[in-house]
């Protein structure tokens, strides 16, 4: 037999789970209506990595390749409904997979890339570097992590600085 504290507790940890599911869920929803231009409850299958990263989930291209075979349509359509995406997504954040690299990682990545150790890196080098080496990063990737990245004056990514704040959004 449990006792009326017992009780409580268990009741307090059940609406705290049902709150952070409440809440996962909207964000999916309110990152889902964002590029849902019909409001049509569809969004272009080509959206769906954005909304992804859009939460805070890092896969990679296999990685999402595998999401998307997920949840599209048997015959192939173009477009992801969010009858689909929701739950898939819903397991994806509540599971913390494709979880952001840690700040250190990300400065370290960034150091490998400076070898001359200016503590920058240029324009023109990073995007050499994210659109030649490894997993090349989409025009439209490209253009995201610039906006945020460089600085518009001296057009240099100051990446201790860039990293930090990565981080920052990521708690």
């Amino acid at each position: 037999m449990s006792t009326a504290a017992e009780d409580t507790a268990n009741n307090n940890n059940r609406d705290n789970a049902d709150s952070l599911f409440a809440d996962i869920q909207k964000r999916i929803t309110d990152a889902f209506d964002i590029f849902d231009h019909e409001s049509n409850k569809t969004v272009d299958v080509r959206e769906v990595g954005t909304i992804i990263r859009s939460l805070n989930c890092c896969p990679s291209e296999a990685e999402l390749h595998d999401m998307l075979a997920e949840i599209e349509e048997e015959e192939p359509t173009g477009y992801i409904r969010f009858e689909k995406f929701l739950p898939m997504m819903t397991k994806v954040l509540t599971e913390r997979r494709y979880k952001p690299s840690p700040e250190d990682q990300i400065l370290k990545a960034f150091q490998v890339l400076d070898t001359e150790g200016k503590g920058y890196l240029t324009a023109e080098e990073l995007t050499k570097y994210m659109t030649e080496e490894g997993e090349p990063f989409t025009q439209e990737e490209m253009e995201e992590m610039m906006s945020a990245a460089i600085d518009p004056d001296k057009k240099t990514v100051l990446y201790k600085n860039y990293a930090s704040e990565m981080a920052v959004e990521e708690t």
